[in-house]
Parts: C-alpha cells; structure tokens; sequence
C-alpha cells in the first residue's frame, strides 16, 4: 500500500503565510512527479505546482512568486509554501504522486486526502 499524508493546513488571515506537506509512506520503489492541486468550493480540482524527481518545477499561472514547491527526497516529502495568502487561496489542497512500487511495476497516481486551508479578510 502507498499512502500520501498532507499536513500543515489550518486557518490563517489575509497576508499570512503556510506551509503544507505531504508525505508518502509505503511500498515505494521511486516516485517522479510530485505536486498539489487546489479545489475550491463549488471548482474543479486544478493544479497548483509540481516538482519532478530531477527538480523541474511547473506553477500555475498569476502566481506572481507566491508559491514555492520543494521535495526531499530522501524523506518522499513535499512541501509548498504559500505567501501572502488572500481569501480566494481558500480551498482543500491534495497533494498527489506518481509512484512506482516496484521494478516491474507500472507508474500509478496516488492523492492525498487533501487539507483544508482557509484564509480569512
């Protein structure tokens, strides 16, 4: 079994700042792209930023710089800080991998059970 474990949501005021986590644990052989996605209420779920295993970083566009996506590898972690947080960010935000569980597995796609961030005015 494979499981993706977010952390780090909560509610913040307007101009603060988070940092989410997500952990993987489990039958893990490798994993490759890494990334999280953002569903606001009443939205589709869409993507926020991914990091690949060789550090290639992708954002949503209009960021503007607020967002920061890292991994540590060694850890199967990833992080994303969000600066400057304003009432739209508010959302749960999934984190979500593609994880390989052995040699001779396939790729598959795993999601977090998502953390709720709520940003206040």
């Amino acid at each position: 079994q494979v499981q993706l474990v977010e952390s780090g949501g909560g509610l913040v005021q307007a101009g603060e700042s988070l940092r989410l986590s997500c952990a993987a644990s489990g039958s893990i052989f490798s994993i490759d792209a890494m990334g999280w996605y953002q569903q606001a209420p009443g939205k589709q779920r869409e993507l926020v930023a991914l990091i690949t295993s060789g550090g290639s970083i992708t954002y949503r566009d209009s960021e503007n710089g607020r967002l920061t996506i890292s991994r540590d590898n060694a850890k199967n972690t990833v992080y994303l800080q969000i600066n400057s947080l304003k009432p739209e960010d508010t959302a749960v935000y999934y984190c979500n991998a593609l994880i390989r569980r052995s040699p001779v597995d396939p790729t598959r796609n795993y999601w977090g059970q998502g953390t709720q961030v709520t940003v206040s005015s």
